[in-house]
């Protein structure tokens, strides 16, 4: 879910060089690395990331940062924040839809288009689909994501929140759930690349990718709500922060889930303290 109002990456002999390009040969075997391969097939291997606590006080504050309450060991911003001292923090980027006040930042063939040259939109949020339905669009987005991404790691972001996984369901059958894995696995390269760890945003469908995408933990809203909490934490093994809108979806989660998982009740708007909407509630 978007944040409001935010601004939302060759002979017999053996010589020195062909010793060298003997080595550089073998290690990419060992790597994985096929030189033919193209950045999309190739294997994920991430650097040393800093995964999120299990079972940790969590805060979601993608709607603005404000000083966490006492117990927070783990707080989401948006990327236009600074994360929070000595807590793990996640990089809120909208990764897949563009925000309505960017839209016309985008080129305009990165905007999915159906038929008639409409631009799809995300009816709830005002948000424009992203074209990733070849790996020549996808790599393009990517590298505006990548900067995005690129300034959560600057910031000293320990994790990126890529929002917007399932926007293939909101695409009318234009996306697939290949293209928006495939993508996924372009930033999560990325992000890994940035000692950044990625969660899955939602999605429930896919979280069995989470290796082929390239994942390390998940970012659930209303998995209590609507009975998802258990495959998101068999699949990244109990590493789920979940987030809550309802008092009834708080119950439910921390009934079955509350000494396992991460879980906190916002407001559906994670306003910030003093306005009126606030809400925020761990029991």
């Amino acid at each position: 879910m978007p944040a409001k109002g935010l601004s939302r990456v060759s002979g017999p002999g053996t010589t020195v060089s062909t010793a060298l390009l003997a080595l550089a040969l073998a290690v990419s075997a060992l790597t994985g690395c096929d030189a033919s391969s193209t950045p999309e097939r190739q294997s994920q291997k991430p650097a040393a990331v800093r995964l999120p606590p299990r079972h940790a006080g969590f805060d979601y504050q993608i709607g603005g940062a404000y000083p966490p309450p006492a117990g927070v060991r783990i707080v989401s911003r948006d990327r236009s924040d600074s994360p929070a001292p000595g807590l793990y923090n996640i990089c809120y980027v909208n990764a897949f839809q563009a925000q309505p006040e960017e839209r016309s930042s985008w080129p305009a063939d990165l905007l999915l288009r159906d038929a008639r040259g409409k631009v799809v939109i995300d009816e709830d949020w005002n948000e424009p689909l992203l074209d990733l339905r070849t790996p020549a669009r996808r790599k393009r987005v990517a590298e505006r994501v990548d900067q995005w991404i690129d300034g959560c790691a600057k910031k000293g972001y320990d994790a990126v929140e890529p929002d917007n996984y399932d926007s293939y369901t909101r695409s009318h059958h234009l996306l697939t759930a290949a293209d928006a894995t495939a993508f996924m696995r372009l930033i999560s390269r990325h992000a890994h690349e940035r000692h950044l760890a990625i969660g899955q945003k939602n999605t429930t469908e896919l979280a069995g990718q989470r290796g082929q995408a390239g994942l390390d933990f998940a970012v659930t809203e209303e998995c209590g709500q609507y009975d998802e909490c258990e495959a998101y934490a068999k699949a990244f093994d109990d590493r789920v922060v979940d987030i809550e809108y309802t008092d009834s979806g708080l119950r439910k989660a921390l009934a079955r889930w509350g000494k396992r998982l991460s879980i906190v009740r916002r407001d559906v708007d994670v306003s910030t303290p003093g306005e009126p909407e606030y809400v925020r509630k761990v029991r």
